[in-house]
């Protein structure tokens, strides 16, 4: 059955009580530490321990900064991708870092009227944003969440201080952020959701209620403050579904023939990051004979006025056409195998007839073939006979 996380956001949900929440489910944190470290940024350290509010032992994660920059220095989304993606950090964790920022930044730059490469996160709060994001792609990505479902969000009362001044609750990125979401205005004192943790929720988790859940663990994730209604927690709970045969999705898609086409690469990498299942292009011929490209996105239903936007604004097109379709999905485990050439992440789906395709992961195993000098195809080989070995 594939393993699903829910977040019961009680409380509201913000990056450092996710993280704490996924430590107190069986991340280790010297996981979180050493995988962190493999990005450039410094300036930091991680502390953990154990918080009890209403006499629930939580687990409180925080992200010290030792030294304030001088002056208002600024980090732009573009950059701070280019650091995830220049990384050590697996693909799939990376995906995930990448693809919360660039919600984010899409976010942020709807609001200001930028483009998302140009929104500038201030270096303190880039920092703590980038441990927090990066920390939760680490600890989903650990704990093997195919499926992620959150409760209403409670969005909190009141106005809340910032770089830009004084601002409502919820701060406006966090109610861009969770357009689609079941979300609650005027529940709770203060700001109960951030920003951050807001599109922890809008970059990995559907936007419909949650399955029947088989409960494997519970985790408590403690905020900083002290909850004045409610306690100051959030409650994520690792479980597993009935395997879902089918789901409802949308293609997004349109006919190109007057670009460049060096700019699709680019294109998908950004779809991609916001959150696109697949991105693929096809040929066609167009009237009077011209040649041309229908550049095509499948993704959630949740995601289809983001990524036509993205369409719009990363092609010559001016216009993007859609449709809803549904996907039938064969049931699927992730696993990590022994190969005589190093361990290589491996898919194993099982079609309804009982017949079982490997999908070995193309990144690592392009990585050993290059290490190893041997051929990609024969990585590959190994990797598979591994997998169906086991």
């Amino acid at each position: 059955m594939p393993r699903a996380l829910y977040f019961d956001a009680f409380s509201g949900v913000s990056g450092d009580m996710t993280v704490g929440a996924l430590l107190a489910l069986g991340v280790p944190f010297d996981l979180i530490r050493d995988e962190l470290a493999k990005l450039a940024i410094s300036g930091y350290r991680l502390e953990r321990s154990t918080k009890k509010v209403s006499g629930i032992a939580a687990t409180k994660f925080d992200v010290v900064v030792d030294v304030a920059p001088k002056g208002h220095l600024h980090r732009h989304f573009g950059d701070i991708r280019a650091e995830i993606e220049g990384s050590g950090l697996d693909r799939r964790v990376r995906d995930r870092a990448i693809a919360i920022f660039a919600k984010l930044a899409i976010a942020e730059g709807r609001i200001h009227q930028k483009p998302p490469e140009d929104v500038a996160f201030h270096e303190v709060g880039a920092i703590d944003s980038i441990v927090d994001i990066v920390g939760a792609a680490i600890g989903i990505e650990y704990l093997g969440a195919e499926e992620i479902f959150v409760s209403p969000i409670p969005l909190g009362s009141g106005f809340v201080d910032c770089q830009h001044g004084r601002m409502p609750v919820p701060a406006p990125a966090t109610a861009e952020l969770l357009d689609g979401f079941r979300a609650r205005y005027e529940d709770g004192i203060g700001e109960l959701t951030t920003p951050t943790g807001a599109a922890i929720v809008a970059a990995q988790a559907r936007p419909e209620p949650p399955p029947e859940l088989t409960v494997e663990r519970v985790g408590y994730g403690a905020g900083t403050r002290e909850g004045v209604d409610r306690p100051n927690l959030l409650r994520l709970v690792l479980g597993a579904t009935a395997a879902s045969s089918s789901e409802d999705l949308v293609v997004l898609e349109a006919n190109i023939d007057d670009s460049n086409p060096e700019i699709f690469e680019h294109a998908a990498e950004v779809l991609f990051a916001a959150g696109a299942r697949d991105v693929w292009l096809q040929p066609v011929v167009m009237k009077k004979g011209r040649p041309a490209v229908v550049f095509s996105v499948l993704a959630d239903t949740g995601l289809r006025e983001v990524l036509a936007g993205i369409v719009l604004r990363e092609t010559s097109s001016i216009g993007v056409r859609y449709y809803p379709v549904a996907r039938l999905e064969a049931p699927r485990v992730e696993k990590v195998v022994s190969t005589p050439f190093g361990e290589v992440p491996v898919k194993i789906a099982t079609a309804p007839d009982g017949t079982v395709n490997v999908a070995p992961e193309y990144e690592v195993c392009r990585r050993i073939a290059r290490e190893k000098n041997v051929a990609l195809k024969t990585v590959y080989a190994a990797a598979t006979a591994a997998a169906l070995a086991s």
